[in-house]
C-alpha cells in the first residue's frame, strides 16, 4: 500500500503565492519551499524582497530557496549576499551557467566557503552535477536541483541521472539532491525509490498525493460518474435514427 507516511524523499512545495505557501506549510508532509523569478512574475509579485520577507515570516520554521536574478557573476554574487542575509533558513538558488553558458562554479565555491547555503539550479547532466559538487564541497549546507522532469521532456529517464547523481553527492554529507520540476505525482514515489533527498512539487502535483493507494476500482467508478455528469451538464444528445439523411 502506497502511503505518504511511509515516504523518506522530503516534499518541497513549489510556488510562489503568500496564500497558497501558508496552507500548504499546514500540511506536516511539507518539509519546505522554493520559488524561483519565473513562478514569482506568474504569481503576480512585484517586489521580489517584500515578497521574500513576508514569505519567512509566515514560514520561519522551515528552509525556502530564493534565486539570484542577474547574470552577472559579481551582481550575483552581491545579490545571493543579500538574499542570504534575510534569515537563517534561506538558500540561495544560482544557476549552473549563466545564459551565456558561462559556469558559475567559481561563484558556487565562494559563496558556500563563506557561508551561505547555495541550492545549485538548472542542473541537467551529469558533469553538472560534478562541477556542482566540487563546488560545494567542504561548504555550507547545500542542494543541487537536478531538472529531472526537463531530462524526461527530452525522452530520457531521468531516474539513472539522479542514481548517479546521489553517488557522486554521497561522499559529501553537507549537499542535499533535489528532483526538481517534476511532471507527475508518480515521480514522488520514483524519488523516494531511487533515494533522493528531496523533490519539489507544484500545488498541482501536491493535490494529487491525496490519491495515494487509492483504490483502483473506486477510482474507475469516480471517473466514469464524471464524465456522465460532465455530459448530462452539457445537454448533450443524439437526436433521430442516426441514419444518414
Amino acid at each position: 500500500m502506497i502511503t505518504l507516511s511511509r515516504l523518506r524523499v522530503k516534499i518541497f512545495a513549489d510556488g510562489a503565492s503568500l496564500a497558497e505557501m501558508t496552507s500548504w506549510a499546514r500540511r506536516p508532509e511539507i518539509r519546505g519551499f522554493t520559488t524561483n523569478p519565473t513562478l514569482m512574475r506568474q504569481a503576480g509579485v512585484r517586489d521580489y524582497e517584500r515578497f521574500a520577507r513576508d514569505v519567512l515570516h509566515a514560514i520561519p520554521d522551515r528552509p525556502i530557496s530564493f534565486e539570484v536574478f542577474s547574470d552577472d557573476f559579481s551582481e550575483m554574487e552581491r545579490q545571493a549576499r543579500r538574499i542570504a542575509a534575510w534569515g537563517d533558513t534561506v538558500f540561495v538558488k544560482i544557476p549552473i551557467t549563466n545564459t551565456e553558458g558561462r559556469p558559475s562554479a567559481p561563484l558556487i565555491h565562494c559563496l558556500s566557503r563563506a557561508g551561505v547555503k547555495v541550492n545549485v539550479t538548472a542542473v541537467l547532466s551529469q558533469r553538472q552535477v560534478r562541477e556542482a559538487a566540487d563546488a560545494l564541497a567542504g561548504g555550507a549546507p547545500s542542494n543541487i536541483s537536478v531538472f529531472a522532469g526537463r531530462i524526461a521532456d527530452t525522452g530520457r529517464d531521468p531516474v539513472p541521472l539522479i542514481r548517479d547523481a546521489l553517488a557522486i553527492v554521497k561522499p559529501i554529507p553537507s549537499i542535499e539532491l533535489i528532483w526538481a520540476s517534476p511532471r507527475e505525482a508518480l515521480n514522488v514515489y520514483q524519488a523516494d525509490d531511487v533515494g533522493c533527498h528531496i523533490i519539489t512539487a507544484t500545488g498541482a502535483i501536491l493535490d494529487k498525493l491525496a490519491l495515494a493507494g487509492k483504490d483502483l476500482d473506486e477510482f474507475s467508478l469516480e471517473t466514469v460518474r464524471m464524465f456522465r455528469n460532465d455530459a448530462v451538464k452539457a445537454g448533450y444528445e443524439l437526436s433521430g435514427d442516426g441514419q444518414p439523411a
